[in-house]
Order: structure tokens, then C-alpha cells, then sequence
């Protein structure tokens, strides 16, 4: 039978790869229609930008190392020339002072990339999208999981290599101990509550006038916004971290409106003139975020497999994903660190 791994995102995947090395049988169901989870790029002509996590850093070994496997390139967030203030008023100020992001590294066409990169060296008949898993039922000599369209799969064991919330959503039978869902459901899903905007152009306009694209904000919408060009050549981009509460961002063209104003107040009159504005907001992402995570976290949580989730099915139940990640949870590090746990405990 094998073992089952829910969700293809990093963390999913990067098991996946790892069993397939080890001549060790699994399967993958994935609900959404691409891989990737919260990693999620879009290309624009030959630019490609990251709408949701963007970067890593050194002193993080799995990342490197699985970089340099597959072959891939890394660089250095740009991070040169004066920074942008806006107080509450819109008034707009420049200075020089350290970059929020500087030293951080992004990969070479995007996240999206490494995501590509892992599945591609998986067998298709492993892997299945639009797989929504519903229920988990423990019998004797296995575990039989139902997915939305009525397909069951049998499993020896299961990694669910989802946030803690969304795994408790799941229909479990027998029903997995209260303290154990309380915990997994007490677990804040990371990025779940946010958004990001990105405006593509045809130049590195504010990079000319000596701006490094890094601006922080009390008017908004955006109130965190760095550079998120290419390592070379364009389109170039502006990135932002918006705001404005879930509830008040569903206004999508407006919200775009408001993003271009605010970039134009910030880097000036060319700013006005964007390729495209694209808008991503994990917040309404059913496969990422629950109505507990509309919110967006104010300090990073303090994550771990909770003591209550260990051992669960006797040990034939994991629990995957960055937020179980002791040391590097809610990074992408996290995802890989999840990934390496489970695979020992696989073995």
C-alpha cells in the first residue's frame, strides 16, 4: 500500500522526493488544481514573481542544499539607495537606513521553480491535483482515506502535510483525541491572513533616482513594499504587504487603484503607468486559510508539533508542514525541516 501524502505543497513534496530516492512506495493528493501551497509565482513576458513566501537566508542548510541539488541559482535581494516613509498623512520622505529585507536571498525565477523542479522528478502516476482529502478511517491493517469525489485510497500510514487547521477539518474516524484537534486547531496558519500586491513595469524607474524600492507606510494600503525584480533583466516589479483588514480588501479594483496611488506618491509619476497590478490574498484561499486566520499575525508564533499531536493513530498519523517545524517554522526551511522529521519516522 504505501503511505499517502496529503497536500503537494513544499513540505509535501520535498517528502515525496525523498521517498522516491528511497525506493519507498507513496502517493500525493493534492486539492488544488497546481502544486506548490502557499508558494505561488506568476509570470509576467519573461519576469517571474513570488505572491507568496519570496525569500530565505543563509545560515538555513535544507533550502541550500536542495537548491544546489536541483541546480538552481540563487541571489540577493537588491537593497541599494534610499529607503521610502509615508506617515499617516501621505506625506512621503526619503533617507538612507538598512533595509528591511537586505541580506535576504530569492531563487531565480521564483519559488515556482523549486516547486517545478521536485515534481518533475516524480513519477505522474504518484502524484494526483484536484484531490480534496475529506476522511481518514483507521482500520486494523490500514488506513482508508476518502477523497471529495468518492475515490478512497488505501495507505499504511499518512503524512498530512497541511496547516494544522486545515488538517483538523478533516473527518477522522475513530475522532483523533479533543486535545489533539484543540492543538492542531490552536496553530496559526502562517501568511494565512495576508495579502500582497504587485505592480509590473517596464523599468527599474526608482532604482535610476537612487530609491532601492523598500518603503514602509502608516496611510497604505500597502505598508511594507521592496523591490521584486528579477535578478536580471525585466519586467521589473514593487512589491507590498497589504494592510487593510481582510473585510475591507474585496474590492479588488479598487484596492488596485489604490496600490498604483500609492506607489506613484512613493517612487513618483512613473509609478502610475504599471504593465499589470496583480493582487494575491491568502486570506480567502480555501486551501490555505480558515475563518481563524483572517487575521494576520502580528509577531511570528512560537511553532512545533504540539505534545499532543505526537503518536497519533499510533504513529500511523503525521502531522507535516512548516508550522510543525521546531526550528525554522513558518519558513520555507520549516516546510523542509517538517519534510526531513517525517521521512525519519517513515523509515
Amino acid at each position: 500500500m504505501g503511505f499517502l501524502i496529503v497536500g503537494g505543497g513544499l513540505s509535501g513534496l520535498a517528502l515525496a522526493e525523498a521517498l522516491q530516492r528511497a525506493g519507498i512506495e507513496y502517493q500525493l493528493v493534492e486539492a488544488r488544481d497546481r502544486f506548490g501551497g502557499r508558494i505561488l509565482t506568476h509570470q509576467h513576458g519573461q519576469g517571474a514573481f513570488d505572491m507568496g513566501p519570496a525569500w530565505f537566508w543563509p545560515g538555513q542548510p535544507r533550502i541550500a542544499a536542495l537548491i544546489a541539488r536541483l541546480g538552481l541559482q540563487k541571489f540577493e535581494q537588491y537593497a541599494e539607495g534610499a529607503l521610502a516613509f509615508e506617515d499617516a498623512r501621505a506625506q512621503v520622505q526619503y533617507g538612507r537606513g538598512f533595509a528591511s529585507m537586505q541580506g535576504s536571498l530569492r531563487l531565480q525565477g521564483g519559488l515556482g521553480r523549486l516547486i517545478q523542479s521536485l515534481a518533475d522528478r516524480l513519477p505522474q502516476d504518484r502524484l494526483r491535483k484536484n484531490a480534496r482529502l475529506v476522511a481518514l478511517r483507521k482500520t486494523d491493517h490500514a488506513i482508508l482515506a476518502t477523497l471529495a469525489d468518492g475515490t478512497e485510497i488505501a495507505a499504511d500510514r499518512v503524512v498530512l502535510a497541511l496547516p494544522p487547521r486545515l488538517a483538523a477539518q478533516i473527518r477522522f474516524e475513530p475522532a483523533l483525541p479533543i486535545p489533539a484537534l484543540a492543538a492542531m486547531q490552536a496553530v496559526p496558519t502562517w501568511m494565512a491572513g495576508q495579502a500582497k500586491a504587485l505592480a509590473v513595469y517596464d523599468s527599474a524607474f526608482w532604482r535610476e533616482a537612487g530609491l532601492s524600492g523598500d518603503a514602509s507606510s502608516r496611510f497604505g494600503p500597502m505598508v511594507e513594499i521592496h523591490d521584486a525584480s528579477p535578478a536580471d533583466g525585466g519586467p521589473f516589479g514593487l512589491f507590498g504587504f497589504i494592510g487593510v483588514p481582510p473585510q475591507g480588501r474585496r474590492d479588488l479594483e479598487t484596492l488596485r487603484q489604490q496600490v498604483t496611488a500609492q506607489l506613484t506618491r512613493l517612487f513618483g509619476p512613473k509609478a502610475a503607468t504599471p504593465l499589470a497590478v496583480y493582487l494575491q490574498d491568502w486570506a480567502f484561499e480555501p486551501y490555505t486559510a480558515t475563518p481563524a486566520d483572517l487575521a494576520s499575525l502580528s509577531a511570528h508564533p512560537d511553532y512545533g508539533l504540539p505534545p499532543a499531536c505526537h503518536g497519533l493513530w499510533d504513529n500511523r498519523l503525521l502531522l507535516s508542514g512548516t508550522e510543525v517545524g521546531s526550528a525554522f517554522g513558518g519558513f520555507i526551511e520549516g516546510a523542509l525541516e517538517a519534510a526531513e522529521v517525517s521521512l525519519t519516522q517513515l523509515r
